[in-house]
């Protein structure tokens, strides 16, 4: 009995596929909208251009004798230039951190509780500021910095490693829409029981949207905005897989997860 009640609870790409494809059929343009804006905000701060036809800029001497360069090289401007522009380099650095772990990183758990409740048929945009409500956003901050910092120590190691983790921490988002005040090692621990066992067909699932992608690029890249709701409803139908399977399995239960009692 419990070997036919596990294999029900067991998934196939195509179920997946196909879940996703039914929930997108009414509602792909919203999700449309919440994908483009996520690939917009993971853009982070934007670059700096320099050119020479506006703007402040500093000019070297392109003619002279060997002695002039020298005298410039070891002038306090050029000192000065080159502490300024490595201060505003760690500068872009820094800003980027922050956004991405203040701004990015929490609306990316809103985008997946979106595609997570839409899959249970409650589309509502208002899940763009979930992770940004009081008593949330904090503990949704930590919980996804605490997942991403220790993902970037096992890429340090090796890429393979990095890559592997990844996976094991992928339900961390949806976990940290269900109860953000489940805890950063919980999150990532319960994330890492979930997956255990299904990393292979993760990994073979995300290449079965490999074609879709590259179709994507080759329309000038804007085709790729058009498969991402595709793949983030897929990932939400994955997530409400495992999540029955930990539930069934006795990794979690329904008042840790806030789900109603059945």
């Amino acid at each position: 009995m419990w070997k036919l009640e596990r294999d029900f609870l067991d998934w196939t790409r195509r179920e997946l596929k196909g879940r996703a494809k039914q929930v997108l059929r009414t509602s792909y343009w919203k999700a449309f909208l919440v994908s483009l804006l996520l690939t917009v905000l993971s853009g982070g701060v934007s670059s700096c251009s320099f050119n020479s036809n506006g703007g402040t800029s500093v000019k070297f001497p392109l003619t002279g004798s060997h002695d002039s360069w020298t005298d410039f090289y070891n002038s306090p401007v050029f000192v000065a230039v080159v502490v300024g522009a490595i201060l505003l380099f760690i500068l872009l650095i820094l800003a980027s951190i922050a956004f991405h772990v203040f701004v990015t990183a929490p609306f990316e758990v809103s985008v997946m509780q979106y595609f997570k409740q839409a899959a249970s048929e409650d589309v509502n945009m208002n899940y763009l500021v979930y992770s940004f409500q009081k008593g949330r956003y904090l503990a949704i901050v930590k919980g996804m910095f605490w997942k991403n910092f220790l993902n970037f120590l096992w890429f340090l190691l090796l890429i393979i490693p990095g890559i592997v983790k990844g996976y094991a921490y992928s339900m961390v988002p949806f976990l940290l829409g269900d109860n953000p005040g489940i805890g950063t090692k919980r999150a990532v621990e319960l994330s890492k029981q979930m997956t255990n066992g299904h990393k292979w067909k993760m990994f073979v699932l995300d290449l079965s949207f490999l074609g879709w992608y590259i179709l994507g690029f080759l329309a000038l890249g804007i085709g790729v905005l058009f498969v991402m709701p595709y793949d983030h409803s897929t990932k939400a139908e994955l997530y409400k897989v495992l999540r029955q399977q930990a539930l069934y399995d006795g990794l979690s239960n329904s008042k840790e997860l806030n789900l109603p009692e059945v």
